[in-house]
């Protein structure tokens, strides 16, 4: 098939608990939000670059960065406890009914998983085009270090340790970040999930390996963001 049309979607909602206002918060010169607007845009197999978001001040940022926000979220779908399925099918009924926009595939970019290599969304939609036929979706993954299931540990009342699992798993668990989840339309439409049943993991690097929900993940993104000065690999 010719190449998918492709849609980079960005969620961020306002009031954020933990870290309040942190989708707008200044890192290495400029807001958390626009490393990955920059990034989709830059991504020649990405069509349109759209950011759905409830907070108007967010909405604003992301205009001045380059990104369209042709609506805001409804309130419905800015709760604790909407999917991001759920406001990613909104957005793309959105830009069908009011545009006449239509997409094969989304790829959902987590604003607080900044730490993007120029590779990564390019090799994202060149293994999901790659291989249309046998998946429905594409998630960047990065190897679990310390904490593998393998050597974790259960602590009773008495404080008695025991193996989190019995028997012991395999040696290698990855975690989704949020570096990318495409998924076909199709599929999201169907399941309403960025894990449909059939999925691929792109592996990242160690040190894209953070999500930023308190200070702490800030302050380590910051520090990787220093240590590249600001210029990812």
């Amino acid at each position: 098939m010719k190449a998918p049309r492709l849609l980079a979607l960005i969620l961020a909602r306002g009031g954020s608990k933990r870290l309040p206002g942190k989708n707008v918060r200044p890192l290495a010169g400029k807001p958390l939000i626009a490393w990955s607007i920059d990034a989709a845009r830059a991504c020649p197999a990405i069509a349109d670059v759209v950011v759905s978001t409830d907070d108007e001040a967010i909405a604003e940022v992301a205009r001045a960065h380059g990104a369209r926000v042709p609506f805001l979220r409804p309130p419905a779908l800015a709760a604790d406890d909407s999917t991001s399925a759920d406001a990613a099918l909104h957005a793309l009924d959105f830009l069908r009914e009011h545009e006449g926009a239509n997409f094969d595939a989304v790829i959902l970019l987590e604003p607080t998983s900044p730490l993007r290599a120029s590779t990564d969304l390019p090799g994202v939609a060149d293994l999901l085009a790659r291989r249309w036929d046998e998946t429905d979706a594409v998630v960047t993954v990065g190897r679990v270090q310390l904490e593998q299931p393998a050597v974790m540990k259960r602590m009773d009342a008495d404080g008695r340790l025991a193996p989190w699992t019995e028997p012991a798993p395999p040696d290698v668990a990855w975690f989704p970040y949020g570096v990318a989840y495409a998924v076909k339309t199709e599929a999201l439409q169907r399941h309403r999930t960025f894990y449909p049943p059939r999925v691929l993991g792109y592996t990242i690097e160690r040190w894209q390996n953070y999500e930023v929900d308190d200070l702490f993940d800030f302050l380590c993104v910051e520090a990787v963001m220093q240590h590249f000065k600001g210029r990812l690999p």
